[in-house]
């Protein structure tokens, strides 16, 4: 559906906001919802003074008689007319040989000069479009905007905009750089004209091809928010500016919330914005893939907290430039590994897991997502580590300790809790942990070994939480982990030990 007037203007007040200083605001001529609106821009005096908007008319008199009326008391206005110059409309809809197509653009150029005389108070500019720009031959088009020209009478001072539209997306990017820069040569009085693109998005290529044109010579550009337009729609203006910010080059456009713009053109148009599309899409920061998410998380943590230069794979600018957060960075599903896991229990829940621990947990949560076949959430992965690591209801469970060390031999008296029974377990070793584990062997009768331990805090200052990670083994069997949590350190890896003794004899 066409944008009603209080659409229009919250599209217009977001556009503002974000820098455009050329907007065209409608088509007064041929909807009188659009006359309303820019009369009501007009008479509420709210286009600031560095925005010049712009209106849209065919080349016919009641069409341009009605534009001019529109526009009457606002400080600029450009006046964009246009007629088609290709050879099939030329044939089929107008029924013209060029001299006859040149006649319409003619007399339009000189009826809009003598209508000024209707608005004296009105700064006109005025920009051409000879339409299908890119289906018509091009030394017809310079030939049509030049017998332009000659009516206009552009100055270097007062330029006339020759805008180039890829109505219909006909031919590859390059080519139509190639076109434009051919075009920016051949045309006269360069300097008297501001050469403007307005690509089409039927081959996909919009943006390629705009970018083709900016480097071939073009001064202007002109697309949508989010690429909104007929077919398949016109050029995405974010995406041209996004390219220009993520190769360091400032658009000189307010992105810094794309979740807000989006929000904008998906309430204006009633259309939603793609999960995929460039920059603004819900997932175009997200990976799934196991070894993309690998890559991330150690971006991540090479990345210096006051970086310079951005540099985390797959990521090809901050989500934060653009007011995302890393949250959905990575989501896990089945094509998940081991990074994707470990970086979802870091930045989410604080646990930075040991690299085998990685691999053993992220094996708990691949069963989940294969036999669901869906992702998993960042609580949903936080539930299946506690049932895993730290469930409510345990059967050994560490009540107290004394530690005494004497001649770098420690001496650990643990009380716990075996199945509900009250038990001591009394150990020597060369640390608390081997004192506790040799006590463990003795009371159980396992044959229980401590492969590896980690330790880090969870949080900072006084309330800071130690995590301590210990792997096992018992004879030659598959290693298994326990984690543990405490205001001490030495009470964590008790903990752990005992956890990773439970998860062993499952």
């Amino acid at each position: 559906d066409p944008m009603d007037p209080v659409r229009k203007r919250h599209m217009f007040d977001v556009l503002v906001k974000m820098g455009f200083k050329e907007i065209e605001v409608g088509f007064p001529s041929a909807s009188q919802p659009d006359f309303d609106f820019i009369r009501q821009l007009i008479d509420d005096d709210v286009i600031p003074d560095d925005v010049t908007i712009q209106v849209l008319v065919q080349c016919r008199q009641e069409l341009l008689e009605r534009t001019y009326e529109c526009i009457a008391g606002a400080p600029r206005a450009i006046v964009h007319f246009y007629n088609s110059t290709n050879p099939l409309q030329r044939e089929v809809v107008f029924g013209l040989d060029k001299a006859g197509i040149v006649d319409i653009a003619t007399g339009a150029a000189r009826l809009a000069r003598k209508l000024e005389d209707t608005v004296p108070e009105v700064d006109v500019r005025y920009e051409y479009s000879p339409e299908s720009f890119t289906l018509t031959e091009p030394d017809f088009a310079v030939e049509i905007c030049e017998r332009v020209m000659d009516v206009v009478e552009p100055t270097a001072d007062h330029p006339l905009i020759l805008n180039l539209p890829a109505t219909v997306e006909c031919y590859s990017a390059n080519v139509y750089g190639d076109v434009i820069e051919w075009f920016g040569r051949t045309i006269r009085d360069r300097d008297a004209i501001v050469l403007s693109l307005h690509p089409h998005n039927d081959r996909g290529t919009a943006t390629a091809a705009a970018e083709f044109g900016i480097m071939a010579g073009a001064d202007r550009v002109e697309g949508t928010l989010f690429g909104n337009g007929e077919r398949t729609g016109n050029l995405d203006l974010v995406n041209v500016a996004m390219n220009l910010f993520a190769q360091g080059v400032d658009p000189e456009l307010d992105i810094s919330d794309i979740d807000a713009l989006r929000r904008t053109a998906e309430y204006c148009n009633r259309l939603p914005v793609h999960p995929r599309h460039p920059y603004a899409g819900d997932l175009v920061y997200t990976s799934f893939s196991g070894s993309h998410q690998d890559a991330i998380k150690k971006g991540f943590e090479a990345l210096p907290g006051d970086y310079q230069r951005w540099g985390v794979p797959y990521l090809p600018i901050d989500p934060k430039h653009v007011g995302r957060s890393y949250e959905a960075v990575i989501r896990v599903n089945s094509q998940s590994g081991k990074g994707g896991v470990a970086y979802v229990m870091k930045s989410e829940h604080g646990f930075d897991l040991p690299r085998r621990m990685q691999i053993e947990f992220s094996k708990c949560i691949q069963h989940i997502t294969e036999d669901s076949g869906t992702e998993i959430t960042p609580a949903a992965m936080w539930q299946t580590f506690q049932d895993e690591y730290l469930p409510e209801v345990r059967r050994f469970e560490l009540l107290g300790h004394e530690l005494h060390t004497r001649d770098r031999q420690s001496t650990v008296t643990a009380q716990i809790v075996v199945d509900g029974e009250h038990r001591t377990v009394v150990g020597k070793g060369g640390g608390p942990i081997d004192a506790f584990v040799h006590g463990l062997r003795e009371a159980f009768g396992t044959a229980l070994d401590v492969v590896d331990y980690a330790e880090h805090a969870i949080g900072k200052g006084s309330d800071a939480t130690a995590a301590a990670y210990v792997e096992t083994i018992i004879d030659a069997g598959p290693t298994r982990w326990g984690i543990g949590l405490d205001d001490d350190i030495t009470t964590a890896s008790l903990k752990a030990v005992l956890t990773a003794l439970e998860r062993q004899l499952r």
